[in-house]
């Protein structure tokens, strides 16, 4: 009779000067075999802290994202499974049970888990948040990341995506304040602006009106941000704010790029008629979607469609 050898999770958290989330982070990682922390030059007790769970910390430099620093630290793991973390995620215990079951089952390469994101205090379970599906469980060797900032890894083999309950989600402590949000958009908007001129974008003024408005119709209508009240509408500006930020960056790339008055008002009007339409066709949806007169849905989506 063959002996079943038990597979082994190795558990990844990348950190910079998160001490104030490592302890939280790292107590819902025991069930797995190792932990492995690859630290980028944190300058407060990140490291320290981390040590009382763990001996296996490396260090990597702080290149402002964390994406070339994944694929070095799961180079650093023995486990046959790897499993990606960061400092401001925690591991539910029912995740957990479920993980290890789909390690001993090997009957998939890499997993799609969602993630419950806690934005300013409250789950945001629209605008796109929601069940934001990662690749963060696989066997070693089967994902790779790419070294561009937000990258969807690279994948081999069969993959498998957890069902959208909060019981498997990770549970992701995103932004606690706008100040958080600003300062991170500041950073990433450095980096993605780099990326999309070193892959041949050409800035165009046009780009700084429908990009930014682009973002937001995606999130708060067709993501049904307006859902999350509030938090769903401040998203959805901050979110078109950093776009814009991005293309504001390409224009000072440009060395910014001269457009005269005269020149920029037949862009601007080209393209806010074209967004205005946008709105308002979410706008009719959004009315079709709460009015219960079934005449009065039908004129609605007549007007939609005619608008």
């Amino acid at each position: 009779m063959t002996k079943t050898i038990a597979s082994k999770i190795s558990a990844v958290v990348n950190t910079r000067n998160e001490a104030a989330n490592i302890a939280d982070c790292l107590k819902t990682l025991t069930f797995a075999d190792e932990i492995i922390v690859v630290d980028m030059e944190s300058t407060d007790d990140t490291k320290e802290i981390a040590k009382q769970f763990t001996d296996r910390i490396f260090d990597h430099p702080a290149v402002g994202y964390v994406e070339p620093a994944r694929n070095f630290a799961i180079k650093k793991t023995i486990g046959d499974w790897v499993l990606i973390v960061d400092a401001d995620e925690r591991i539910p215990k029912t995740l957990a049970r479920k993980l290890i079951d789909i390690a001993q089952e090997r009957k998939v390469d890499f997993v799609r888990i969602p993630r419950k994101n806690i934005v300013f205090g409250q789950w945001v379970r629209h605008s796109r948040w929601w069940p934001d599906h990662n690749i963060r469980f696989f066997k070693k060797g089967s994902v790779e990341w790419q070294n561009e900032i937000h990258s969807v890894p690279i994948t081999y083999g069969t993959g498998e995506t957890l069902n959208p309950d909060e019981a498997l989600a990770i549970t992701h402590y995103h932004y606690k304040s706008i100040d958080e949000f600003i300062e991170r958009s500041l950073r990433y908007s450095r980096q993605q602006a780099k990326e999309l001129k070193e892959a041949g974008y050409e800035f165009e003024p046009s780009d700084l009106i429908t990009k930014p408005a682009s973002e937001f119709l995606s999130r708060f209508f067709a993501g049904e941000g307006y859902r999350d009240g509030l938090h769903g509408l401040s998203l959805s500006l901050l979110q078109a704010w950093a776009i814009l930020l991005i293309y504001l960056r390409l224009w000072q790339e440009a060395d910014f790029k001269i457009v005269s008055g005269p020149q920029l008002l037949s862009v601007w009007q080209k393209v806010f008629t074209e967004k205005i339409r946008e709105f308002y066709y979410w706008y009719l949806t959004t009315k079709i979607q709460g009015e219960t007169s079934r005449i009065k849905r039908f004129v609605l989506k007549i007007k939609r469609k005619f608008r």
